[in-house]
């Protein structure tokens, strides 16, 4: 520390930037860039075997572009679908959230990186006061200003920060994926749920075709019954069946009315412009848009964002027992100052400019109580339990994947069943009321055969819409859509890696 004694004396300061810069870079030289983690906390090789060598760096859905999620959708050919998804996009809580844990996960980020880089303080005071007599002489009143720069810096030397640095961009980057795994899930959400009106408004076609036709029989039985044709009983019969069948499409109206309540509640559309859209823009679910998928390859299931995110959890959790680790080893750590002072009174003015480098210290932990040990069992363990969530997640898309095959291959057998039954149920239904209009079958028949047919028409358009909500269950469990093309070969793994399975997981041919 070099100071002056008089204010008639004045010391220039040497230029303490460049020495600041110079201790910076020696010590710097002995750090080391990454964490030392225990050798038991080594990833083990189990925790990727679901995945190829390398497919924890797989693309996000639809290239993690709002652009490719909306010509996914537009490959549907229903224009009203992808306005329904980009509105309910806009104004979903989950997407909102996920948006703020992005920014949250950045600001870590950067707090983190912060750490490992020097910290510079402006310190600034001004004080007035008169001090000790002395010889018995009053002293002067004295002014006294101060103004300064202080600056301090841990030496990263065993990683601890850079491991924190790196650990939060892992968490970063799986928040990202988490936001668009939200939009897929909005995406399928208000999917499934205009599949489901679609269908109900065929099921209500169905169910007022076949009120219609009970209200025709309860006419024409009422008239034969007072005629004299028919007993009572057989127009009662009628009557009733007539009653069932309104109360049927008064009931499946009213599913339809919730299937819009619910549109509207996902999309925040005013209901009565939701109706005027559903209405001038008729869907044909009979129709098939997607591609045929042939086979799911593994590989496919890196792109899903739970599956991305439960990778990177796994490396910043890897990450996090090398920072616990480093935190039991030595600190290094440099401070220093540069001040000005000036003392003013009434006879004199005295200026002091003072400039530190230092102290160089070093500590080494000896005795904590084990509370550094058990941060790094902590850690170990956090380890472990996100290495089992990611296999986990593994297992759950997998199964998701299989299933969503399943059920498409399922309604694509059933298809053409479903149809032959309801035609034949039809001419049946025809020849029976025709057979009953001439007398020679009973009311009992026709309701028997009319049920039937009901049955086997409500069952057509139920399996069209399980159809549709497979094709969305299979976008969902893909992580946000799929490609018809080969994926390609990935390149042989090295010693250490331990590639995971290439065969599909399901196939399927609708």
């Amino acid at each position: 520390m070099i100071k002056t004694d008089s204010g008639s004396r004045r010391f220039r300061l040497p230029a303490v930037g460049p020495l600041f810069g110079a201790c910076a870079l020696l010590l710097g030289g002995c750090a080391i860039d990454g964490p030392r983690p225990a050798p038991s906390a080594s990833i083990p090789a189990q925790w990727h075997t679901p995945l190829p060598a390398g497919g924890t760096t797989a693309a996000l859905p639809h290239g993690g572009s709002l652009t490719g999620l909306s010509q996914w959708w537009q490959q549907q050919n229903d224009p009203l679908l992808v306005e329904l998804i980009m509105a309910g996009e806009s104004v979903s809580p989950t997407v909102s959230t996920a948006r703020s844990n992005i920014e949250q996960a950045r600001a870590s980020r950067v707090a983190s990186g912060a750490a490992m880089v020097p910290k510079l303080d402006a310190v600034g005071s001004a004080s007035r006061g008169r001090g000790a007599p002395m010889n018995r002489t009053t002293p002067p009143i004295t002014t006294t200003l101060e103004a300064g720069l202080q600056t301090s810096w841990e030496i990263d030397l065993f990683g601890q920060y850079a491991a924190t640095r790196d650990a939060d961009q892992q968490r970063f980057e799986g928040s990202q994926a988490m936001w668009h795994s939200a939009r897929v899930s909005v995406a399928a959400e208000i999917a499934t749920q205009y599949y489901s009106f679609r269908a109900c408004e065929k099921l209500l076609d169905v169910a007022r075709a076949d009120a219609a036709s009970r209200a025709e029989t309860a006419r024409l039985a009422d008239l034969s019954t007072k005629a004299g044709f028919q007993a009572p009983a057989t127009a009662a019969l009628a009557r009733a069946s007539a009653a069932e069948g309104h109360g049927n499409a008064i009931q499946q109206r009213a599913l339809c009315d919730l299937d819009i309540k619910a549109l509207v509640a996902l999309t925040a559309i005013d209901e009565a412009a939701l109706r005027q859209k559903l209405a001038d823009t008729p869907a044909d679910l009979t129709r098939e848009s997607p591609a045929p998928v042939i086979s799911v390859p593994a590989e496919v299931l890196a792109q899903r964002p739970d599956i991305f995110n439960a990778a990177r959890e796994v490396d910043a959790a890897h990450l996090e027992v090398g920072s616990a680790q480093a935190q039991r080893f030595p600190k290094l750590s440099l401070s220093g100052s540069v001040f000005t002072a000036r003392s003013r009174t009434s006879a004199s003015t005295q200026r002091f400019d003072t400039w530190t480098v230092g102290p160089l210290q070093l500590t080494v932990p000896l005795f904590d109580g084990g509370a550094s040990a058990a941060n790094v069992d902590a850690a170990r363990a956090r380890y472990e339990d996100s290495a089992a969530q990611y296999r986990a997640s593994v297992r759950k898309a997998v199964r998701e994947v299989e299933e969503a095959l399943v059920n498409l291959q399922s309604t694509a057998e059933r298809n053409e069943d479903a149809l032959v039954a309801a035609q034949g149920y039809r001419a049946s239904f025809t020849g029976t009321e025709a057979r009953y209009k001439s007398g020679l079958a009973s009311l009992v028949e026709l309701e028997d055969a009319r049920r039937t047919l009901l049955s086997a028409q409500s069952a057509v358009v139920t399996l069209q819409r399980d159809r549709r909500n497979a094709w969305v269950a299979l976008y969902r469990a893909l992580g946000g859509g799929w490609s018809t093309a080969e994926p390609p070969v990935p390149a042989p793994a090295s010693a250490s890696e331990v590639p995971g399975p290439t065969t599909p997981v399901a196939t399927t041919a609708p």
